[in-house]
């Protein structure tokens, strides 16, 4: 973990703010279990030392399956997830899962911090005393030394040294080519089709008073933001914590509450270890998804100022350009400085 920024400590006032801040967001959360119906509860089954994967999703059937199996290689022994209103099969398929416990709400997305609130509810009924693994149904973590290596030899590494959280890069993924034009087969392993990514160049800042870092860049802001770089996506994430109550993310996983656990992660350059959250946002589907968003205005805090970026998906563009790379593994994203192994040797 790094050290806190440069003359942080002399502003007491912004830790009590802080302080109120974190009770404020497990207030609202605490209220929002309400608009959380049960599916399926097989949370008895849980125990003492398993790694819980939470998520928020709507319409995910196309990644799930694949969704599942990475994360149950990787060592999530069950999922608590909460389905926003899909039609696409995704409740049913999730609710036939043995190591799933599913809740359904068709509140606004938008209005629970983007579903935060609803997961921030999960995870201090659920969550308190085991490692957490935080993604959206399209993201994949990839740590180092996969997969030789599993969660469960991360974390022992971790708690050996004292580290209560882990970092990770989101990186998009894309086609060669027009992104509506290749073809993927719901239910299989998106990677099969998303084979490209930026490099670079990648932009990191640390935010005060919350210490929270702000990385930028890769092929969203190359393509949709060039005139406007403040409003790229934020691409910092940190998906994995050993849970306690009174924690609460802030910013979807971007960003969270107390602190000093931001500190976990300093972005691309990370001595590590880190990892890279592979972002399958760009399968075929997301032209006419990118459509029917612009319509709802769920995503965004000012979903006006992001009418250009759902344009620009659904006039299906071609993300891929020279300078696209190829991906290959882990160790070729240490290489490239995206993700590090650091001491975890």
């Amino acid at each position: 973990m790094s050290s806190a920024p440069e003359g942080v400590f002399s502003n007491f006032r912004d830790s009590i703010r802080l302080r109120w801040k974190r009770r404020r967001l497990l207030w609202r959360s605490f209220r929002a279990r309400h608009q959380l119906s049960v599916v399926i509860n097989r949370t008895k089954a849980i125990r003492t030392g398993d790694i819980l994967g939470f998520s928020t999703l709507r319409n995910e059937m196309d990644r799930l399956p694949a969704f599942l199996a990475h994360n149950r290689a990787l060592g999530v022994s069950h999922f608590l997830i909460v389905d926003n209103g899909s039609d696409d099969g995704s409740a049913e398929y999730l609710s036939e899962q043995g190591n799933v416990s599913l809740w359904r709400t068709g509140a606004s997305y938008k209005k629970s911090r983007f579903g935060v609130d609803w997961l921030t509810w999960l995870q201090m009924r659920y969550g308190h005393g085991h490692w957490c693994l935080t993604v959206d149904a399209d993201e994949l973590l990839l740590i180092p030394h996969w997969p030789e290596r599993t969660l469960a030899d991360l974390v022992g590494w971790l708690e050996a040294r004292g580290r209560v959280a882990f970092g990770a890069l989101m990186l998009d993924l894309y086609p060669r080519g027009a992104v509506g034009g290749s073809v993927h087969v719901p239910g299989e392993d998106p990677l099969r089709n998303l084979r490209y990514f930026d490099a670079g160049p990648y932009r990191t800042r640390r935010k005060l008073p919350e210490w929270n870092l702000w990385v930028q860049g890769g092929v969203r802001d190359r393509l949709f933001f060039p005139d406007r770089p403040e409003r790229a996506p934020t691409l910092n994430k940190l998906p994995l914590v050993r849970w306690k109550r009174h924690y609460a993310y802030r910013n979807s996983t971007h960003s969270i509450l107390p602190r000093q656990l931001n500190l976990a992660y300093e972005g691309p350059g990370d001595a590590g270890p880190c990892g890279v959250l592979l972002h399958t946002k760009f399968l075929p589907s997301i032209v006419s998804r990118s459509v029917e968003e612009k319509a709802r205005q769920e995503h965004f805090g000012a979903p006006g100022h992001y009418d250009s970026y759902y344009d620009a998906i659904s006039g299906n563009p071609d993300l891929w350009c020279p300078d696209s790379v190829e991906l290959h593994d882990w160790k070729q994203l240490e290489a490239l400085g995206l993700m590090a192994t650091g001491d975890w040797r």
